[in-house]
């Protein structure tokens, strides 16, 4: 089945303070949605919202995964629904391997009796490790400890390959990557892409849309998706800035908080 994601009207606040206005979107399975916008606009609190952290109370408004009510679930239930979140700040866990991390988490998807075998988890593990240019020594590590910006970010794209999902958020993946890490995390999105797939890539710029090509691209200001078009907007927003949609839209008072 086609994924299809629906968000109506989405609401949100953190510490009492609304930060999502009225979020619309659809995303249909094989589409990439790239979500832009200045600092302190609400890209990243979206992001927290729909994986459901306990820190943003969703206040109005539905989101939907394939029919299922999203707002329903538990965080865990999520993402057996098939979300995924690529956090910007992924965190470290002392104490726990990297493969025992990735392997737990694939068995968590799973029904009981049907777990991945220990054989089976590490063929795909060091695969989809070779695919994203990783040291093979990384599967016996902490997870995150002591990784790089750039090892973090590409350690959140091979949890992605693992795992499947049918809906992937992208929180600010390119942060803090250098362009050869880049392309290799663009390649392993772009590996992933399918029909029953969809894709929300939330960015400040434009260099990752060189290399992972969206077929919607909105910009969000002051807690909503103010515009919409294709590349071509990501590439006027990277030459111009966002002035001109301010200017647009008749917005003079940009919402200054936490994104």
């Amino acid at each position: 089945m086609s994924t299809q994601f629906l968000i109506n009207n989405l609401k949100a606040t953190i510490e009492g303070k609304e930060i999502l206005k009225g979020i619309n979107l659809e995303i249909k399975g094989g589409e990439i949605h790239a979500i832009m916008g200045p600092n302190g606009t609400g890209k990243s609190t979206l992001a927290s919202a729909l994986m459901g952290h306990p820190k943003y109370e969703v206040t109005d408004g539905e989101v939907f995964i394939n029919g299922e009510d999203l707002l329903e679930m538990e965080v865990d239930e999520r993402a057996r629904a098939g979300l995924f979140l690529a956090m910007q700040y992924p965190s470290e866990i002392a104490g726990v391997t990297n493969s025992d991390f990735l392997r737990s988490a694939i068995n968590a998807r799973r029904e009981e009796g049907n777990e991945i075998s220990l054989i089976k988890f590490i063929r795909q593990m060091e695969s989809k490790m070779k695919e994203l240019d990783m040291n093979p020594e990384f599967a016996h590590r902490y997870l995150n400890e002591g990784f790089s910006g750039g090892e973090k970010k590409r350690n959140e794209i091979l949890q992605m390959l693992l795992l499947d999902p049918k809906l992937v958020i992208l929180d600010e993946i390119d942060s803090g990557l250098d362009i050869d890490a880049l392309k290799i995390v663009a390649a392993g999105v772009n590996s992933m892409r399918s029909e029953d797939r969809g894709f929300l890539i939330i960015t400040h710029y434009q260099r990752l849309l060189n290399y992972i090509t969206p077929d919607f691209v909105h910009v969000m200001m002051q807690g909503r998706i103010v515009k919409s078009g294709g590349p071509e907007l990501a590439e006027r927003l990277e030459n111009e800035g966002y002035d001109w949609v301010k200017e647009e839209l008749g917005i003079t008072d940009e919402t200054v908080g936490q994104a």
